[in-house]
């Protein structure tokens, strides 16, 4: 998008914005009252451009989030918390929980945002689509698991020999 990241210049009868990529220069002859408003205007299209990319952005960063896997595992958590709501009460706990996802959904993908350009999100969101991808997203929530399994029972060991030398 043109309007992304660009620099305004403005003197008595023109204006410039500019990025990386384009220029665009507009030559004005008229009040200084309409100069002020043109660039009004500009400044509310660049808002509203930037809050699309933000808006995409965010809506590729959320894919990715529900493709890793990680939207399996809040489904599968909200199941298991719900094995305490009696039947009777199910289904409204079941609404109300998974209405909660999109907060939660919100928070992460800013956390993401953070750390990741909406190129790299891309690149992410098209290994995940890749067979190997899948694969992984697949066997993630297992590996993590076994994995801190793992990490505890080593703890525990060096918590051991950190004994042993006291």
């Amino acid at each position: 998008m043109f309007l992304h990241n660009f620099t305004l210049f403005c003197n008595k009868s023109n204006i410039r914005l500019t990025n990386n990529k384009n220029t665009i220069n507009i030559t004005i002859k008229t009040s200084i009252k309409m100069k002020k408003l043109l660039l009004v205007g500009l400044f509310m299209l660049t808002i509203a451009t930037q809050a699309q990319e933000q808006s995409d952005f965010k809506k590729q960063t959320i894919e990715f989030i529900k493709i890793t896997g990680a939207g399996a595992a809040f489904e599968t958590a909200i199941s298991q918390l719900g094995m305490m709501v009696s039947e009777e009460n199910k289904e409204a706990y079941t609404k109300e929980a998974n209405g909660t996802l999109v907060g939660l959904y919100d928070k992460m993908a800013e956390l993401y945002m953070n750390e990741f350009t909406q190129s790299e999100i891309q690149e992410l969101v098209t290994f995940y689509q890749s067979d190997l991808g899948k694969k992984l997203a697949g066997k993630q929530m297992n590996l993590a698991q076994r994995g801190m399994a793992m990490g505890q029972s080593w703890g525990i060991e060096v918590q051991g020999i950190a004994a042993k030398y006291n």
